[in-house]
């Protein structure tokens, strides 16, 4: 069974009402938010109940937005007029019949659609001695008492408000195409012939704490030594609204001892999981949107469609998997005169798609 999601603001005057608070993003569409707001004419005082959907992009904390200076940008706004109702609405969901049994004859079904080029929802890690919400990416279902809409001259009291943090999130597709793979000739000085080094991965995706094989193929044909072998995965995030702000950062290391001496091969699977719990240190890590303080993972990789605007995106992550050798001449200076050999294959990290939930059960 589903829980049902409720807030109810201060005056008790409204309440907001969700069967749901993770909504799929399917590629070609998005799953409908559909709830239900309560409302108690009784205190209202001739004012309006709206509601509305916003994905923003959240710089910071709300309590520091001082001087004027705003840590929010809104991306994209929707906003329906509850009560008094006007116009005609789409006919309710299975979901909306449900809640409506609960919330009686002061109940007032809304419907949003997401549009499909907008983000998923990301956050930044924050340091730990960090306090406030983090950095990222966020969508938020608010419900408020107000004479107008949007009038920038109404002060709405918080008391007269109610809403709830949702999440925009995509699952892995049902079919998954084969890995890449990725190779490396090369040559040193005083040796006319090569290190050849391949890395491959079995397939293109893999879900959040699964192991990745990650297959390697050595052939050493130079007098010198390859000393170690060391398997990366990082992970690069763009930050594309405030600024044009890309990096990475590791999120996985493992050195392997296996040395393969001059003109020898060798053929292996070396196995890597990354984890956000090895990386919780990490400030700017970014990381599958959250509700409240609930564990996470490591954020899933950005899918982009053919033709959509990658600066709506927000915060875009990717990752690759980075194979190194260390080659050594040997003897007294090997260590000192040691070179690398290093090749990188893209990785889409996600999240497997689970099972339909259809019950939904009151608290």
């Amino acid at each position: 069974m589903a829980k049902v999601y409720k807030k109810t603001s201060g005056n008790e005057s409204i309440a907001l009402y969700l069967g749901k608070r993770d909504f799929v993003d399917h590629v070609e569409s998005v799953d409908i938010v559909d709830g239900v707001i309560k409302v108690d004419p009784a205190e209202l005082e001739g004012r309006k109940v709206w509601v509305y959907l916003a994905c923003a992009f959240r710089y910071g904390s709300d309590d520091l937005d001082v001087i004027g200076l705003s840590f929010r940008k809104d991306i994209w706004v929707k906003r329906i007029q509850i009560y008094p109702v006007v116009g005609t609405r789409p006919a309710n969901t299975p979901m909306q019949e449900a809640l409506l049994k609960k919330c009686g004859d002061q109940g007032h079904p809304f419907t949003f659609t997401i549009d499909t080029n907008l983000p998923c929802s990301v956050g930044l890690q924050p340091a730990p001695e960090d306090a406030g919400k983090s950095c990222g990416v966020d969508y938020e279902v608010k419900a408020y008492i107000a004479k107008e809409a949007d009038d920038p001259d109404e002060k709405i009291s918080k008391k007269d408000t109610c809403r709830l943090i949702i999440r925009k999130i995509q699952f892995a597709p049902g079919k998954v195409g084969a890995g890449p793979k990725a190779d490396i000739s090369k040559n040193f000085m005083m040796s006319d012939k090569p290190v050849h080094l391949e890395a491959s991965i079995e397939k293109e995706l893999y879900f959040h704490g699964d192991p990745i094989p990650v297959n390697v193929k050595i052939n050493n044909e130079t007098t010198k030594v390859v000393k170690k072998i060391k398997i990366t995965v990082e992970q690069t995030t763009e930050v594309l609204l405030y600024q044009s702000d890309k990096y990475s950062k590791t999120v996985l290391t493992e050195e392997f001892a296996e040395e393969i001496k001059g003109e020898s091969t060798l053929e292996k699977t070396f196995t890597v999981i990354p984890l956000l719990s090895n990386n919780k240190e990490k400030r700017g890590l970014a990381v599958d949107g959250r509700l409240k303080d609930e564990d996470t993972n490591l954020a899933s990789t950005t899918i982009i469609r053919p033709g959509m605007d990658k600066g709506m995106q927000g915060i875009m992550v990717s990752y690759k998997i980075k194979v190194n050798l260390l080659v050594s001449s040997g003897g007294l200076l090997g260590g000192l005169t040691a070179s690398d050999v290093g090749v990188e294959v893209p990785l889409v990290l996600m999240s497997p798609k689970p099972a339909d939930v259809t019950d939904i059960k009151f608290e």
